[in-house]
């Protein structure tokens, strides 16, 4: 294109380029780039122009080239693909009346802040710096699946309107990122798609709104990789969170964050391998909270956060904060949609136990015991009766004394005053009642007493109902030494 086809603002923008100059066509502070197809042609820049400058630009020695172009109107498609550009590309404010293509391109920087475009085509894109999208509003969707960002993405304060059917609103499958993505107070009408992205820092999502909808996906980040932190803090999520596969390094902050998908999941988290998870000082999550074979060094997770479903077979956790009373925390294993899971429980026992809580470690297997027990048979169930209410299930070994205790003085009385008659009374010991008893409650233990002496009638009866209980209590609190034992 010839110097002389150009308007004056198109030459104004190609005079500036060379030395890097600005070129500000912005009016008023509180101008609204969104009406920005009103602008008239002392502010409007044809794409083909800002492409052919970009492609075989201008040069001047000693200086430094670069488009820097604020409040233009860009008409027609800026068709960049597959270009190679070594120039810093910087336009802000400006409003794309067609959807920029930047497919597979090379730049050096991109600076679209404040903008106003009706999508953005740059898969595969490949930036040496920095990657700026900061409060532009897009009506359509983004497409950078596949970019390669040196630096950092920025997405703080954009807004990115409903995309076709079928499509994700913002597309950042399989994008590797040197630095970090910050899009604090981000809006999306779609799913986000982080699929197998990499990010060298951290993912700030803080203060986001993604509105997909009950049912829908709304942020699908499955094998993401985060050496940093992802952060949702203050977020609303209208739609689910997928976050299979992920590995997230330092922490993934959910707190005061509103997640709802109600009757289906909310956080579907299985396979994860994440430093920290914060679920805290949030309203409880409306949807599933799936975290199975999830792997977690420290869960800081607050009851009050807790969906009414939950999944966590295999979910293994180092740390679980905050500290508080077992049954607290037990609610939370009763709400398990796979029903009883033994693995919970143990992760919880050992949690407890790694502070050194064992009253609360206590709790917890006593609770599995009785959960267990639902599962069982009829006569499984009575047995478990028994042993929960004797010595609840060897947990509780002081109740055994108890009981013990109790017989022995209904017995050593009874007998004291009623003495069996002796089976050889030449031969038979002096009567003690106390020992007698002892003989019948305690079955390896013999004082001589019981194979010597015979009640009758109503006593005899007794007799086989203390047998019976030394037997029931010798066995249970036999199988809570056992099961202490084991699991030291």
């Amino acid at each position: 294109m010839e110097i002389t086809d150009m308007t004056p603002a198109e030459e104004r923008v190609w005079r500036a380029f060379p030395r890097g100059q600005d070129v500000d066509f912005r009016g008023p502070a509180d101008e609204d780039p969104a009406r920005g197809a009103d602008w008239g042609p002392e502010r409007t820049v044809r794409a083909s122009v800002v492409r052919a400058l970009l492609l075989s630009p201008p040069q001047e020695d000693g200086e430094t080239a670069s488009l820097r172009l604020a409040g233009a109107r860009i008409t027609g498609v800026l068709n960049l693909q597959y270009s190679d550009i070594d120039h810093a590309v910087r336009l802000s404010d400006c409003f794309f009346e067609d959807v920029p293509v930047l497919y597979a391109a090379r730049l050096r920087q991109l600076n679209l802040r404040g903008s106003v475009l009706p999508g953005l085509e740059a898969a595969t894109l490949r930036v040496d710096g920095v990657l700026r999208l900061s409060d532009c509003l897009i009506d359509g969707p983004v497409k950078l699946g596949g970019a390669q960002i040196s630096g950092a993405l920025f997405l703080d304060g954009a807004d990115i309107g409903e995309p076709p059917p079928g499509q994700p609103a913002l597309q950042l499958n399989h994008v590797t990122i040197g630095d970090g993505l910050s899009a604090p107070g981000l809006r999306t009408r779609g799913e986000v798609r982080l699929t197998g992205a990499s990010v060298a820092g951290t993912i700030d999502l803080n203060e986001t709104r993604l509105e997909a909808g009950a049912g829908e996906i709304a942020l699908d980040a499955e094998t993401l990789t985060a050496e940093g932190d992802v952060l949702l803090r203050s977020s609303s999520v209208s739609g689910w969170i997928g976050l299979r596969g992920a590995r997230v390094a330092g922490r993934l902050n959910l707190s005061h964050a509103g997640l709802v998908n109600p009757g289906g999941p909310a956080l579907r988290a299985g396979s994860c391998v994440i430093g920290e998870l914060w679920l805290r000082e949030s309203p409880p999550l409306e949807g599933t909270l799936n975290l199975r074979r999830a792997q977690v060094d420290v869960l800081w997770l607050e009851p009050e956060v807790i969906p009414e479903r939950v999944l966590l077979d295999g979910l293994v956790y180092t740390s679980l904060t905050p500290h508080m009373p077992a049954g607290r925390r037990l609610t939370m294993l009763e709400r398990d949609g796979d029903g009883y899971v033994p693995h919970a429980y143990e992760q919880l026992t050992a949690a407890y136990r790694r502070i050194g809580d064992d009253h609360a470690a206590r709790l917890v297997q006593l609770a599995k015991q009785r959960r267990h027990r639902t599962t069982l048979p009829w006569y499984g169930r009575l047995w478990g009766y028994v042993q929960d209410a004797t010595v609840g299930y060897g947990f509780r070994p002081l109740r055994a004394a108890g009981w013990l205790l109790s017989l022995l003085v209904i017995g050593s009385l009874t007998f004291a005053l009623h003495h069996p008659p002796p089976l050889k009374a030449d031969e038979a010991p002096q009567f003690n009642p106390v020992f007698y008893t002892l003989d019948l409650l305690l079955p390896v233990i013999s004082f001589g007493q019981e194979g010597a002496f015979a009640p009758a009638g109503r006593y005899q009866w007794l007799s086989y109902a203390l047998v019976v209980t030394g037997w029931t209590l010798a066995t249970t609190v036999v199988t809570g030494i056992t099961r202490t034992v084991s699991r030291q």
